[in-house]
């Protein structure tokens, strides 16, 4: 199955999982990932919570591309990475095509959807 189906396939699951008229945008999965690996449930979350979900997310979605690499947990439960190489300098779009990738093999590798 082409990247586009896969994508396809992922955007749909998220309009059913959550009960969606529409499909989250790209950073609401973002986000949403960041939440599953953090662990933490429902809950309120301040603004700089926020954004370490984002890049817990971020860190997790890269990690198989060899630009991070999880280190450990702190006693907060929060997921750390170390950055084992720099990110290259990419335009949006390719930025965007990077992270639609990651979130593909994200999807597959965790077995978030059957036929995939």
């Amino acid at each position: 199955m082409n990247e586009m189906k896969r994508w396809s396939k992922i955007e749909n699951f998220m309009k059913i999982k959550f009960n969606q008229d529409e499909t989250p945008d790209l950073n609401t999965i973002i986000f949403l990932i960041g939440l599953q690996e953090f662990g933490g449930g429902y809950r309120r979350y301040k603004k700089d919570d926020k954004m370490n979900l984002i890049h817990i997310a971020v860190c997790r979605l890269l990690e198989p591309f060899g630009y991070y690499k999880f280190d450990k947990y702190d006693d907060d439960g929060w997921p750390h990475y170390i950055t084992l190489e720099e990110l290259p300098d990419l335009k949006s779009n390719e930025q965007m095509l990077l992270i639609k990738k990651a979130i593909i093999q994200y999807f597959e590798d965790e077995k978030l959807i059957e036929d995939f």
